[in-house]
């Protein structure tokens, strides 16, 4: 027979289990007045081991702010998106409802403002329910407090096997530890400190931590404007997330929402009638699924990207690419941009609208930088970042450069070939050199052999445009897109209609051909890549063959829009830590006269003229002045107008934005209903552009451009060097066809009919 035990001892008794609990930390030689009598364990009084043992556990609580969301604002502080590993919004206590702090009290600790961080009435309470079968939970809202500092900061490490919870992975010495720190916290906090800490990091829902943003999530409401049923509800929702869900478990959620309001009543937080009322409330929720990352922005989802990863690369908000991401993630950051909202929204519709269903996915963006400051204003692309937001979904960004866009897993498109909006370059290169701008120069050129003899002190100049010698690697013969248009012309004639032999006669009649690269550099002109400046050595740059951003198009012709300034594109203003210190920015770099404020105005003068009478005479009128270049590569697969006034400088795109674009050719094509023989930049580029620019050129400077000085404006005697011989001219058009003019040379230009076509090559 089996001995029988002392029901005196007996833990199936009250008694026995109070005793066994006891003896149990006594075993782990823990001192029981070190639970019982806190103050004592603190100052040392006993000198027991026990209490030795109590006084060698850490009693400083680093307290860390817990993850919060980043925000990333634009100009006028509308929310663009935020940012987070923890959907978490810090308040102030006097910003939470009186509900909510009572209901917290009143379930969770209502001798909270009595003890100092352990109750020990409160264990002995807690002991005996659980000897009588009744679970209940002795912690103290300081010690909750306290264990999800310590399990905030192992997730914030990446320890994340290590949190502490209660009944699965929390020992005797994890518990003590628990009520060391939270007497030590008391003594350091006040008990509001202590409650406003704990109600802004406890965890409500995976999609809510803290109470604002349980109160956003759950009711569409802040923590301040909290109702007694929803603060019920909430309060109760900390002991079982899951199993108290009012989304999952409205009966088990409200069960427990009137559990929590009986405990208001009978601690005297609330009256009988507000009970009354508040029990007879149903649980219904009125959810806000928070969207984070700037996949979900709410709007320039691009421009978000490109902005975060400024950041993600930046030094100062940590040493690796992992210190970096928690910064951001979890730092509570207030990213404040130059994004122009009253930008953004038309330059997104024109975007979106200009190539309509758009079944063949043709790219169109646009891209507005404000000249003399560098500040990107607006970001957009007929695209969206995920499936199901558009018809054309993509994380490439096209407005950037490849390295500019990695943030997040994002990539910028490496930029397009630009075409003839490349040959404000030459022209500058030939102001700089102080030639008039309305010099004659024989544009019926067309043969530059291998051997021509090209003016340069830097790099020798390579290429050729010879049929007679492609079988030594020349190109073909050059040729423009329209016939009329080999014969002697003023150079900004020839520029305002795109006249490719007009670009290269001047580069021909240059003192030093290298003055071409000093303009590029000058206008940091660098390969879609983002990581070499371009090559203008070779005959073909001149008219763009290289792929370049649309952002460094922006870049550089606000600098002739400035007169002259060149100015880094910048997109963040400032960044503000959770508590509201200044983290570094990007601030202005400028470089004033970058290039000449007498070439900036000349090209000015002469792209004034693109609109007026040149390729770009049929876009939309901005209704201010104004200034432009059209272009195209050679398959018309990639069409661009960037132009400016003074306040906006913009560059638009259209055309093929993630493919090799000798794939698809813009001719014989149907955009937006409208068929095409040929698709050039003016067309739906400048279209965009034009419409675009008529809505928000007021909105900054359209003040008058200045005009260049007079020895820009007044040609002395053409100098022209002995012509090399051209093709005899056909009557049928073609690549081969054109005979130099016999007329003399004239400052004016000789009338025609295709006079305010494109008049390009096909890369016009």
């Amino acid at each position: 027979m089996a001995q029988r035990k002392n029901p005196l001892f007996d833990t199936a008794t009250v008694l026995g289990k109070i005793i066994a609990f006891l003896g149990v930390s006594a075993v782990c030689g823990v001192l029981v007045a070190g639970l019982l009598v806190p103050a004592a364990a603190v100052t040392g009084s006993s000198a027991s081991g026990s209490i030795q043992f109590f006084d060698t556990l850490p009693s400083e609580l680093t307290v860390d702010p817990p993850g919060q969301v980043t925000k990333i604002l634009a100009a006028d502080n509308s929310q663009i998106a935020s940012l987070y590993s923890e959907n978490r919004t810090k308040v102030d206590l006097k910003n939470m409802s009186p509900f909510v702090k009572n209901a917290v009290i009143a379930i969770e600790d209502n001798r909270f403002y009595e003890h100092g961080g352990v109750d020990t009435t409160g264990i002995l309470r807690a002991l005996v329910s659980t000897a009588q079968g009744k679970k209940q939970g002795a912690s103290t809202i300081t010690q909750q407090y306290v264990n999800n500092v310590i399990n905030e900061s192992l997730v914030a490490e990446g320890k994340t096997d290590q949190v502490l919870l209660n009944g699965v992975n929390k020992g005797v010495g994890d518990k003590l530890r628990e009520m060391k720190l939270a007497i030590a916290l008391e003594k350091k906090m006040t008990k509001d400190q202590i409650l406003e800490g704990y109600l802004n990091i406890v965890f409500f829902n995976s999609n809510a931590y803290g109470i604002e943003a349980a109160s956003k999530y759950f009711f569409s409401t802040t923590a301040k404007d909290l109702t007694l049923p929803q603060a019920a509800l909430l309060a109760g929702l900390v002991n079982n997330p899951s199993g108290y869900d009012p989304i999952s478990n409205p009966k088990s959620a409200k069960v427990r929402r009137d559990l929590v309001l009986a405990a208001m009543l009978r601690y005297g937080k609330i009256d009988k009638a507000a009970y009354d009322a508040a029990v007879k409330t149903p649980v219904t929720t009125k959810v806000t699924q928070p969207r984070q990352g700037c996949a979900y922005a709410s709007q320039a989802q691009y421009f978000c990207a490109y902005v975060l990863h400024t950041i993600l690369n930046n030094p100062a908000y940590g040493a690796t690419q992992e210190d970096r991401v928690k910064k951001v993630y979890s730092g509570g950051l207030t990213i404040k941009t130059t994004l122009d909202p009253r930008l953004q929204s038309p330059a997104q519709a024109q975007a979106d609208a200009i190539a309509g269903s758009n079944p063949d996915k043709w790219g169109a963006s646009l891209i507005t930088v404000q000249p003399g400051t560098g500040k990107i204003l607006s970001m957009a692309q007929n695209t969206r970042m995920l499936a199901g937001q558009s018809s054309f979904a993509t994380t490439y960004n096209f407005n950037v450069d490849r390295k500019d866009a990695n943030g997040n897993d994002l990539g910028g498109a490496g930029g397009f070939q630009p075409g003839s909006t490349m040959k404000p370059v030459t022209f500058s290169a030939w102001l700089k050199e102080g030639k008039a701008l309305n010099t004659v120069v024989p544009a019926y050129n067309r043969v530059y052999p291998l051997d021509y003899p090209w003016k340069t002190t830097c790099q020798a100049v390579t290429g050729a445009f010879n049929d007679a010698e492609e079988y030594l690697g020349a190109a073909p013969t050059l040729q423009n897109n329209d016939e009329g248009y080999y014969r002697n012309m003023p150079v900004n004639y020839g520029l305002y209609n795109s006249i490719n032999t007009a670009t290269y006669a001047s580069a021909a009649m240059l003192d030093d051909f290298c003055d071409i690269q000093r303009m590029a550099d000058a206008l940091k002109m660098h390969n879609g890549e983002g990581k070499d400046k371009l090559d203008m050595s070779t005959l073909s740059s001149l008219l763009g063959p290289y792929n370049v951003s649309p952002l460094t198009m922006a870049s550089a012709f606000a600098t002739f829009s400035a007169e002259g300034t060149y100015c880094e594109p910048m997109a963040v203003t400032s960044v503000t830590d959770a508590q509201g210190k200044a983290l570094p920015a990007q601030t202005q770099n400028c470089q004033k006269d970058a290039i000449s404020p007498d070439v900036a105005k000349g090209v000015n003068y002469v792209l004034q003229d693109v609109l007026k009478q040149g390729s770009g005479w049929q876009m939309p009128k901005v209704g201010a002045p104004a200034a432009a270049k059209t272009g195209t590569n050679n398959y018309n697969s990639q069409t661009w107008v960037v132009g400016y006034t003074k306040g906006l400088a913009t560059a638009a795109y259209f055309g093929e934005a993630l493919e090799d674009p000798s794939q698809r050719l813009g001719r014989d094509v149907t955009i937006n209903g409208k068929f095409y023989p040929v698709v050039d930049g003016s067309q739906i580029a400048g279209v965009m552009w034009g419409q675009y620019m008529q809505q928000v050129a007021g909105l900054y400077n359209t003040s008058e451009f200045a005009e260049p000085p007079a020895n820009l404006l007044s040609a002395p005697q053409p100098v022209q060097r002995d012509p090399v011989p051209q093709p005899t001219q056909s009557s049928t058009g073609g690549s081969n066809s054109t005979t130099p003019e016999t007329t003399a040379p004239s400052s004016q230009p000789t009338t025609s009919t295709t006079a305010n076509n494109n008049g390009k090559k096909k890369n016009g």
